[in-house]
């Protein structure tokens, strides 16, 4: 038997309200846009919606500009995983800014994966 092939689309992308990951609904968007407005709190990032996808898993990379974590390191970029649990599904990947404000400007990249390859990648610069 063949496995169907997933489909991906980008639903939604820029700017949302705040996002508590700990509940199940998504962030509303406030604005469609690859340029963010850059204020301490401001969620940004892409809404997925992903159909024929039960059981199988999805990995993450956001790249961002340089900045350093408590200890003086440069912070590499953020990785993970997500498992599809229905197969149609829809999930949110992105970022909150947080201070300093500074080093946080710039293009982020937020790329996901399924079984190494691109499927959704998005642009991002925080202004």
């Amino acid at each position: 038997m063949t496995k169907s092939k997933l489909e991906v689309e980008i639903f939604s992308y820029g700017e949302y309200e705040h996002w508590d990951q700990s509940d199940r609904s998504l962030p509303r968007l406030i604005k469609i846009t690859d340029k963010i407005p850059a204020r301490i709190g401001t969620e940004f990032g892409y809404v997925l919606r992903i159909r024929k996808g039960k059981g199988q898993k999805l990995s993450y990379r956001i790249d961002h500009p340089p900045f350093k974590d408590a200890d003086g390191n440069v912070t590499p970029s953020f990785t993970g995983e997500y498992f599809i649990s229905s197969n149609d599904y829809e999930f949110f990947l992105g970022d909150c800014i947080w201070e300093p404000l500074e080093d946080k400007l710039g293009k982020w990249v937020i790329t996901t994966y399924h079984e190494g390859k691109v499927i959704a990648q998005k642009s991002l610069t925080l202004l």
